[in-house]
């Protein structure tokens, strides 16, 4: 339930085509009827148009009687970052925390984020634990949890893992919003916000389970992802967020991770994790 005197928040979840009706709909009971801390509304984009048993969920959801839900109607796929800055402008209040259309929150998930963005830090995210089967969940990747630590490792790896931010909309605008770049528009996004100046943290504790299935390392790879990552390495060299030294590190061992075959990808990521932030 909705605690007195908590301030209001808003949660922002995107779907489009390729997205499961089934998996929406966990999704978004785990952000409503399942949390201890409810939002005050929830606003879902659709991007672009969508099938026949997607438009029924949306309808569903745009008629729960729990938690007001709006849906965001984008007549053509505009890609991520669009959408959630789409979303961002409809959203009713300072807080927001994101949410995606395949993964699942736990009930304490803004109980535990929320109170941090609202006394005062302008982004908190968690640890996530990937699972294919939600009853049998496995790795948990644990970001960096302090604010040193977050602005060392973002200067080499995303400092957030972005389905599980809670941020103040504000911070998000100062630091010029959502900006397209293929499958690393929150890194470039976080880059910015923490170059501005936005007082981040982390939670230890793994708040949202993250569904991977097929192809899910074989997405982090190949030469579209390697042209998204080198065009980011440049941005975040040119606004100052990188020494000269850094770009060309990151260059190298993030761009060869890239090309590598999915199996020693996969190894190799899963290894990284496992020795956690540091």
């Amino acid at each position: 339930m909705t605690a007195a005197g908590a301030a209001p928040f808003s949660v922002l979840l995107p779907v489009y085509a390729g997205d499961r009706p089934e998996y929406l709909r966990r999704a978004y009971d785990s952000v409503t009827v399942e949390q201890t801390l409810r939002p005050a509304e929830v606003v879902i984009v659709r991007d672009g148009p969508v099938g026949e048993a997607m438009r029924q969920e949306l309808l569903a959801a745009a008629g729960s009687p729990v938690v007001p839900t709006r849906v965001v109607e984008l007549p053509e796929n505009v890609g991520l970052a669009g959408a959630l800055e789409a979303g961002l402008a409809e959203c009713s209040h300072e807080i927001v925390a994101r949410m995606d259309a395949d993964d699942i929150s736990r009930p304490g998930r803004f109980a535990a984020q929320v109170p941090l963005v609202e006394a005062g830090l302008d982004i908190v995210g968690s640890a996530i634990q990937e699972f294919e089967d939600e009853h049998e969940p496995g790795l948990v990747r644990v970001p960096p949890v302090g604010a040193e630590e977050i602005q060392q490792r973002a200067r080499f790896v995303s400092p957030f893992n972005h389905p599980t931010v809670v941020y103040r909309r504000g911070a998000v605008a100062d630091a010029g919003g959502y900006q397209d770049l293929a499958l690393m528009e929150d890194y470039w996004l976080f880059a910015r916000m923490l170059l501005a100046g936005a007082a981040p943290a982390n939670l230890a504790e793994p708040l949202v389970l993250y569904r991977i299935g097929a192809g899910a390392y074989a997405r982090r790879g190949g030469r579209g992802i390697l042209r998204s990552e080198l065009g980011l390495q440049r941005r975040l060299l040119s606004v100052g967020f990188l020494t000269r030294t850094q770009y060309l590190r990151n260059c190298a061992i993030r761009g060869i991770y890239r090309l590598v075959p999915e199996s020693i990808r996969k190894t190799g990521y899963r290894a990284f994790v496992r020795r956690g932030p540091g």
